[in-house]
């Protein structure tokens, strides 16, 4: 299996732990009765920042996580894969990785250059499949 792929499945696993990290927290902040509820009132702010920063997180991956999976997805079917890709895969699931603790602390250039870092990633990964555009 490629590195690419790899990745992608290490990505899988990094989905569930921002599903319950997040899940975690809110349900420390709102109880075990919201979390076993159907959840249809509407919530308080939370009193912890770690709630939203979770949340915020956890939205950020899930919008970017199908990007890379694409990606990877796209290099390895069309035979495009090499070096610079699993260089970019391995770029983006530590970017990822780095990012859930780092914004989960409120740390935000740190958190910023992460995000980054894994966008870089992304584009490492894609760039062979939109060079061959041009060929």
């Amino acid at each position: 299996m490629t590195t690419e792929l790899h990745v992608l499945a290490w990505g899988c696993i990094l989905a569930l732990v921002h599903i319950f990290a997040a899940v975690r927290v809110k349900t420390q902040q709102y109880g075990t009765k919201w979390n076993t509820g159907a959840r249809d009132e509407a919530l308080p702010p939370p009193d912890k920042p770690i709630v939203g920063r979770l949340a915020r997180a956890q939205a950020n991956f899930f919008e970017t996580f199908p990007l890379y999976a694409a990606g990877a997805l796209i290099v390895v079917v069309a035979h495009l894969n090499n070096r610079w890709t699993a260089i970019g895969a391995l770029l983006w699931i530590a970017g990822r990785v780095v990012y859930l603790p780092l914004y989960a602390l409120g740390v935000p250039v740190a958190r910023t250059i992460a995000f980054l870092v894994s966008l870089a990633g992304i584009i490492m990964v894609l760039r062979p499949a939109l060079m061959a555009v041009f060929h």
